[in-house]
């Protein structure tokens, strides 16, 4: 049974995220990690496959974010969960698609250029968002990622991280661009869909 404080938070998240029906969310309702308090996401401008600049809380200007950093170059749990992530988009009706994005964030911008990215994107969901950084500024991403408790894995001699040790987690980013909740690699196309719709003030 979770805390006090945490059904607080619970109805807080909800609160965030929809102007009516945030006293129905209960706190076993969802099947993510509810923060409390939640991470205060990093603000730096990373580049997006269009090669512009863009921000975890500027430019993330939906009702709900949700973001994984992997590499396009994983044998496994970064194409599983960005398919899942998917999956789960193609679950929601237009309307409530409209209201959430989904951001892939590099952890290997050596190799992982704009142009890399996006058509790795566009093989998983074409509206999906990809980020990048030039390999100088990897710990850029590196400073972006540790605001929201995500690893990037043992700094290697090269100046790179170990993209092997990457966390595996699902971050969404609120309203108020903060990150008040985050899924395990585990989580199915339907727990993200049911989640979404409970975040989103749906019965």
């Amino acid at each position: 049974m979770r805390s006090p404080r945490a059904l607080v938070a619970v109805a807080a998240l909800a609160l965030c995220l929809s102007a009516c029906n945030s006293a129905e969310v209960k706190a076993g309702d969802l099947h993510g990690k509810v923060l409390d308090p939640p991470f205060k996401v990093d603000g730096t401008a990373l580049e997006d496959t269009d090669g512009s600049p863009y921000s975890l809380t500027a430019d993330t200007d939906k009702r709900l974010t949700l973001v994984f950093f992997g590499y396009t170059n994983c044998p496994d749990t970064c194409g599983i969960v960005m398919t899942n992530l998917a999956a789960a988009m193609n679950r929601l009706d237009d309307k409530d698609r409209d209201q959430v994005d989904v951001v892939f964030v590099s952890t290997d911008p050596a190799r992982d250029t704009p142009s890399v990215v996006r058509r790795w994107l566009d093989h998983i969901d074409k509206d999906f968002i990809g980020l990048t950084d030039p390999p100088a500024d990897i710990e850029t991403i590196a400073a972006v990622a540790r605001s929201m408790a995500v690893g990037m894995g043992d700094r290697l001699p090269t100046g790179g991280y170990d993209t092997n040790a990457h966390s595996t987690q699902v971050t969404g980013i609120d309203s108020d661009d903060e990150a008040p909740i985050y899924w395990s690699q585990d989580t199915s196309p339907q727990q993200f869909a049911q989640d979404i719709h409970t975040l989103l003030g749906k019965p």
